[in-house]
């Protein structure tokens, strides 16, 4: 059994997004050990670009912050090493396709298994053409995401169908964001791919509170978080390790 798999295994798990380098190396790594050590099942590490055309405003500007601290892609990779010496918690890299090619896919996954990732979400990548990178990541033992959203309509089972890993359910339409209400009727998309896989399936975009997490966990495997937790780092800087763990705590006792 995989790592990611293990991660929804007998409970509901509670996936972290973070933006690697914010604010700086240093403070971002003991952002990434303090929401591994407050319980998170599983890790999305961003990694930053200059055009994340799916981020709302607070992940934008933590990607700004990160690239302007000096955050590359082999940072991003060196802090995966060092995250890895101290959990055993999967780790998933959230990319656009932009920073793959650039790097060399091939080298980018060969990289990202040596260093102990598990996987990679690249949200920018149309499913019709994911097979230009999930050769490459499979040949090193990554899965690639799948991502299921609201418009994916008659497309819902056939994603569903091949996915691997676990499936990111994308609650809303826009961009990523904290959301006061969640409208989607997203007990229907889960319902739609657990009539072709037992793959598990876990809803981000817009979670943000306990009740919200509580709520998308009850009718999936699972509850994504990233712009509240990003937001935590903006307004705290060095202090937001204590204060993720603090809002990790929080969010995994709700799954409970």
């Amino acid at each position: 059994m995989s790592r990611i798999h293990k991660a929804f295994e007998n409970k509901k798990a509670f996936i972290a997004f973070l933006t690697a380098g914010d604010p700086d190396f240093e403070t971002s790594l003991e952002c990434f050990k303090a929401v591994a050590k407050a319980g998170a099942d599983l890790i999305e590490v961003g990694i930053p670009f200059s055009d994340p055309i799916a981020e709302g405003p607070v992940i934008q500007e933590a990607d700004l912050r990160a690239l302007q601290s000096g955050m590359t892609t082999d940072k991003v990779f060196d802090m995966v090493k060092e995250l890895r010496k101290e959990t055993d918690v999967p780790i998933v890299f959230m990319s656009y396709i932009n920073p793959i090619y650039h790097y060399g896919a091939d080298k980018f996954f060969k990289k990202a298994a040596e260093v102990g990732a598990d996987g990679a979400i690249v949200p920018d990548m149309p499913y019709e053409e994911r097979e230009e990178l999930r050769g490459t990541a499979e040949k090193y033992g990554l899965d690639i995401i799948s991502m299921i959203a609201p418009t994916s309509e008659d497309r819902i089972k056939m994603i569903a169908s091949d996915a691997k890993g676990f499936i990111y359910v994308v609650s809303s339409l826009g961009v990523t964001g904290v959301r006061t209400e969640i409208k989607t009727d997203v007990k229907a998309i889960i319902e739609s791919i657990r009539e072709v896989t037992d793959v598990p399936a876990a809803i981000g975009f817009g979670i943000s509170t306990p009740e919200q997490a509580s709520k998308m966990a009850a009718i999936s495997d699972g509850a994504i978080v990233g712009s509240a937790m990003v937001k935590i780092v903006a307004a705290e800087g060095k202090n937001a390790p204590e204060k993720l763990s603090e809002y990790v705590k929080s969010m995994k006792q709700a799954l409970a």
